[in-house]
């Protein structure tokens, strides 16, 4: 059904979507929609796959520099960048793969970047029950890019901070101080 309308919008959009480059778009248009909307057919129970443990640690847990790609619900454009969380756990740990699945789960749906970041954060909280969480995400917008404002440079950072990180500024300035530090770390 996607592909139809695919080829329809060609044809709005003045083009023969008969011709030679264009003649298997919708079908490829469709497949593409489909994978990077693919977050939908998941849910958080599947993702984290009872992969929460019962540990004795009760420092920050970070995994950063989590890249990420999603689209703009707006304007169906991409926006992709890199995602940080951390957690302060109560007894209570997860795989650490599993937070690059739970931000791909959540990326990979229409979003904003906005709902993106505390879906994350959110979803952390309820599953942990840590003493903390926090979540920053910075990306670039090709909605901004590409059209309206057309700023090639521009990044938007959001953040959500639940627990230890929202009402200890100590805890979120490591935080912070943590996510800068080591960048481009090679293994």
């Amino acid at each position: 059904m996607i592909d139809k309308l695919i080829e329809q919008l060609l044809k709005e959009l003045g083009e023969d979507p008969k011709r030679e480059g264009l003649d298997k778009t919708p079908e490829r248009v469709e497949q593409a929609l489909r994978y990077l909307t693919s977050g939908y057919e998941k849910n958080v129970k599947e993702v984290l796959n009872d992969a929460t443990f019962v540990e004795d640690y009760d420092e920050m847990v970070i995994v950063k520099d989590i890249d990420f790609t999603s689209l703009c619900e707006h304007h169906l454009l991409p926006f992709v960048g890199k995602c940080h969380v951390a957690y302060m756990p109560r007894r209570k740990i997860v795989g650490l793969s599993k937070i690059p699945r739970l931000v791909e789960m959540f990326s990979r749906r229409l979003q904003v970047q906005e709902r993106l970041t505390t879906q994350i954060a959110n979803t952390l909280n309820e599953a942990l029950q840590p003493r903390g969480v926090a979540v920053v995400m910075e990306a670039i917008h090709l909605c901004m890019v590409m059209r309206g404002v057309e700023k090639q440079n521009s990044k938007a950072v959001t953040s959500a901070m639940l627990g230890a990180f929202r009402d200890r500024p100590e805890t979120r300035a490591e935080f912070m101080e943590l996510i800068k530090s080591g960048r481009g770390l090679q293994i």
